[in-house]
């Protein structure tokens, strides 16, 4: 059976170069079951043919208000009632504007006023646009009225600008509409999730860290609260959105890091210490930037070790919750995860080789193997969105 067989996704598309995408997108949705309907903007048919679209989805198209044929059977209350998701790919500036407004000037919107399925946007528009404190309102007004915000991503742009706010891309969306339609498999669940590197100072410019990039603790934190948890991202200095639904808790060092571990880690379910934490600190912080010293070709810096954060919360006494590791090896992988399943006392563990190109630290994609007592289970490569979904179902299993 098609992840997406018998769903009925209403496509509203807005008039954003992006819309060029919206053939792809409804081929694919298509392919993997779901019926698409598709409602254009008069700014949308600027950039993309209602024929092309009518030709991809196999349904006519709808792109007036005021069409006497449609109205006259309630066109627009009809499809409203009809979409089991309102998916609004391009979302310009404008029509998150008129959305959040409540306004319905024209078909897409009075649908979205009309309708009581979910409805997800993803922004597409100009960096700037985005970042424009009126844009970032009205997207939290949206969020807060329950609608999903699905990206944007960040690069380059039409404009030739380099930033956040380009559509995500029509797989991604096409993975995001199949999450919206799982069971939401973690219910009721509180998951406290670290991402991304921790920064240990030196002196006050500068300081000793990592490659992280934090995207797989986001994914997960991301799917996570797509499957219905309550989530606590405690994140170190990364360049990534906020998910979502997601509560997050900016940190820098390993100190830091560890203290909000230790304080939320007894009020959840689930702890995934999924941060690339730095081992070791300096033991002393310069107050003032450190100089050459001139005839010296040396620099020491005496180290003293970190608190190790996933075996404080895997030894908690009281509360504790099922804790799940992450172990980054450059070789013998399988060895060293055993041993630091067992040595620190986790219930599971994902191990992955960051000496392979193409996957690990700053990649989208990587590839897992993951080890529980009694228990293993290899996840080729795929998008780290993906391998966050097959991570928290495995756990949702193991914590039944």
């Amino acid at each position: 059976m098609q992840p997406l067989e018998g769903k009925k996704i209403v496509l509203g598309i807005s008039g954003g170069i992006a819309a060029y995408k919206c053939a792809e997108l409804t081929r694919r949705l298509s392919e993997r079951g779901a019926q698409v309907k598709v409602v254009m903007t008069k700014a949308a048919k600027e950039f993309i043919t209602p024929l092309t679209m009518q030709a991809v989805s196999g349904q006519p198209v709808s792109e007036s208000l005021l069409d006497p044929a449609a109205e006259a059977s309630m066109g627009h209350i009809e499809i409203a009632k009809w979409a089991d998701l309102v998916l609004l790919a391009p979302a310009t500036a404008d029509l998150i504007a008129r959305m959040a407004a409540g306004m319905g000037n024209d078909l897409l919107t009075t649908v979205v006023l009309a309708t009581d399925a979910p409805v997800a946007v993803a922004p597409a528009m100009n960096q700037q646009m985005y970042k424009n404190v009126a844009t970032q309102e009205n997207i939290a007004t949206l969020q807060r009225r329950g609608m999903s915000i699905w990206g944007p991503a960040s690069g380059e742009q039409a404009c030739g600008d380099i930033g956040a706010g380009r559509m995500l891309e029509p797989m991604q969306l096409v993975e995001r509409c199949i999450a919206q339609f799982q069971p939401k498999l973690l219910q009721g669940k509180k998951i406290v999730i670290t991402a991304g590197p921790t920064q240990e100072a030196i002196d006050p410019v500068r300081f000793i860290s990592n490659h992280s990039s934090g995207k797989m603790g986001y994914a997960l934190a991301e799917q996570a609260a797509r499957l219905g948890a309550e989530v606590t991202l405690i994140s170190g200095p990364v360049n990534l959105a906020t998910p979502a639904n997601v509560t997050r808790i900016n940190v820098w060092s390993a100190e830091q890091m560890h203290k909000a571990a230790m304080e939320h880690a007894p009020l959840s379910h689930v702890f995934i210490g999924c941060a690339a934490v730095a081992d070791y600190r300096p033991a002393e912080i310069a107050e003032q930037k450190m100089k050459k010293v001139d005839g010296s070709d040396e620099l020491v810096v005496r180290m003293v070790k970190n608190p190790d954060i996933i075996a404080g919360v895997a030894n908690l006494t009281h509360n504790r919750p099922f804790t799940v590791g992450f172990a980054a090896e450059t070789q013998d992988v399988e060895k060293y995860a055993l041993d630091k399943l067992s040595r620190k006392k986790l219930d599971l563990i994902c191990a992955n080789d960051v000496s392979q190109a193409g996957i690990g630290f700053n990649s989208n994609d990587n590839a897992l193997n993951l080890y529980w007592p009694n228990g293993h289970k290899n996840f080729p490569l795929a998008s780290k969105q993906a391998l966050a979904q097959s991570i928290l179902e495995q756990i949702n299993e193991l914590t039944q």
